[in-house]
C-alpha cells in the first residue's frame, strides 16, 4: 500500500513540476518579444516566481522517484534510460534558471523563435519518460 501512495505522490509532483517547465519557456518567448519596460518587469516577476516554485516541486518529485527506485527495488534497462532523461530534465530546468538570469541582467541572446523551439523540449522529455515507464521497452 505504501508503494501506491509513494507512486501517486511522485506522479502528482512530476505533473506539477512539468507544468512549470511547460510555462516558463513560454514566458521567455514573451520576454524575447517585449519592448515595454513595465511589461518586461512583470514578466520577469512571473518567471522568477514560477522558476522557484517549479524548483521546489522538483525536489519531492526526484526524492519520491529515488524512494521508488531504491525502496521498492524497481529495476530494468528502461529505468536507466528514464534516469538519464530525468538528469536531462534537471539540466533543462537549471538552463531555464540561467536564461532567466540573463533576462534579469537585461540581456537576451536568443530570438522568440528559438524560445518557441526550446519550449518543446519538456514535452518531448515527458513523452519519452512516460513511454519508458509505461511500455518498458527494454
Amino acid at each position: 500500500m505504501l508503494y501506491l501512495w509513494v507512486k501517486a505522490l511522485h506522479i502528482v509532483f512530476i505533473a506539477s513540476w512539468f507544468a512549470g517547465l511547460f510555462y516558463l519557456p513560454r514566458i521567455f518567448v514573451n520576454l524575447a518579444q517585449e519592448t515595454n519596460a513595465a511589461a518586461t518587469e512583470r514578466l520577469l516577476g512571473m518567471a522568477r516566481r514560477l522558476y522557484r516554485f517549479s524548483l521546489i516541486l522538483s525536489v519531492p518529485a526526484v526524492l519520491l522517484g529515488v524512494w521508488l527506485w531504491l525502496g521498492f527495488g524497481i529495476s530494468g534497462g528502461w529505468l536507466h534510460a528514464k534516469l538519464a532523461l530525468v538528469i536531462v530534465t534537471i539540466g533543462y530546468h537549471h538552463m531555464c534558471g540561467a536564461i532567466l538570469k540573463k533576462f534579469e541582467r537585461g540581456g537576451n541572446l536568443r530570438s522568440h523563435t528559438w524560445f518557441r523551439w526550446f519550449n518543446e523540449v519538456p514535452v518531448l522529455l515527458l513523452l519519452a519518460i512516460v513511454i519508458l515507464v509505461v511500455v518498458k521497452p527494454f
